[in-house]
């Protein structure tokens, strides 16, 4: 069997007696019943997701997947294709957003190359799983073959499976490729049944005329290519991006192992909706890092039954959103597992009425 079916075979859904255990020990921390909010939620969800009365998040890592797209010929990005391989070299000199903030939430980074359109060679610090130079323009075609889709959810799940095996604890999404918002939104618009032009935005920041373009370019692309609906790995083949697949395995791939992937904004949630509609227990194992900008961000996330941890009006990508709503996550749990009880504490959780 490959390793693609295998793995979700693996995913089991998260036992719901462990929320009830984690439940019962936050109630009698020295604090009125679900005073924290949604800091209890996260960590009563870390306990079921690990099985684990006192998990610890001690080595969190953000994967920020890269990869081309042949569409970007159609003008519905604000910047030329060359600025993915700028933006990787970016990444491996530590200069880039995401490196920022992951070091602030200390937090590792690992670039992977699934399908950029540039040969890196050997480069200290990139995982190069290559699978295409950019996918086709699905204007005239699908953009990847089934079989190159599966490939990129495989590269995913092979680095969730590698990360598992040296001990993290926990996972982050990023995404870099240039043009990336018009197949997300493509994604979108075919998994939530949403009209295109309710899930499109300006993504780098296109003007009026260019987004009404690919508004239009989505459509025709859906069109064209008719993609199934009932088939997510139909859908990221015609419409999607390499990215967007890798993206999809590792949310799989962090499922079949129990470990809670913390998923970053409007592309990152493509690749989560895909996981989503291939195996909806994938989503038990997912935190959504952030509401984005990009308007069809949101019908994803209701589509997953996700509610977004911070709202801050990002839209750069890259697993930046991952990174910032990892330090909460990781508040949530230090409550769970260092906090005083009622006992300890010498308190009195007597409640007066």
């Amino acid at each position: 069997m490959d390793l693609f079916k295998s793995t979700v075979e693996k995913i089991k859904p998260v036992n719901a007696d462990w929320h009830s255990v984690a439940q019962k020990h936050l109630d009698n921390l020295t604090k009125p019943l679900g005073s924290l909010g949604r800091l209890e939620e996260f960590a009563r969800r870390l306990v079921a997701i690990t099985e684990n009365k006192n998990p610890l998040l001690d080595r969190k890592v953000i994967f920020t997947f890269a990869g081309d797209h042949g569409v970007v010929a159609e003008g519905v990005s604000a910047y030329p294709q060359e600025v993915t391989a700028q933006m990787v070299f970016n990444f491996l000199r530590g200069g880039a957003g995401i490196n920022v903030l992951a070091r602030h939430a200390d937090a590792e980074v690992v670039v992977v190359d699934v399908g950029v359109a540039h040969d890196f060679g050997d480069l200290e610090g990139l995982a190069g799983r290559k699978v295409m130079r950019g996918t086709k323009n699905f204007l005239t075609g699908p953009a990847m073959t089934r079989g190159e889709a599966i490939q990129c959810i495989e590269v995913g799940i092979g680095l969730a499976d590698e990360y598992a095996e040296k001990g993290f604890a926990l996972f982050g999404t990023g995404d870099m490729g240039i043009g990336n918002t018009t197949p997300s939104s493509a994604i979108a618009a075919v998994l939530t049944g949403r009209p295109v032009a309710e899930v499109t935005g300006k993504g780098t920041g296109i003007s009026d005329e260019s987004l009404l373009r690919k508004i239009s370019v989505i459509e025709e692309g859906i069109r064209l290519n008719r993609p199934d609906a009932g088939d997510a790995v139909d859908v990221l083949a015609k419409l999607g991006g390499a990215e967007i697949g890798g993206i999809a395995g590792l949310i799989i791939g962090a499922a079949a192992n129990r470990i809670p992937v913390v998923v970053d904004g409007f592309i990152s949630t493509a690749g989560a909706l895909v996981a989503c509609c291939i195996e909806p227990k994938t989503g038990d194992y997912m935190f959504a890092a952030h509401n984005s900008v990009e308007i069809g961000h949101r019908a994803m996330l209701d589509k997953i039954g996700l509610k977004p941890i911070l709202d801050l009006d990002l839209r750069l990508g890259e697993g930046t959103g991952s990174a910032l709503a990892m330090l909460l996550i990781e508040a949530g749990l230090k409550i769970y597992n260092e906090m005083a009880t009622f006992g300890e504490a010498g308190v009195s959780d007597e409640i007066r009425n």
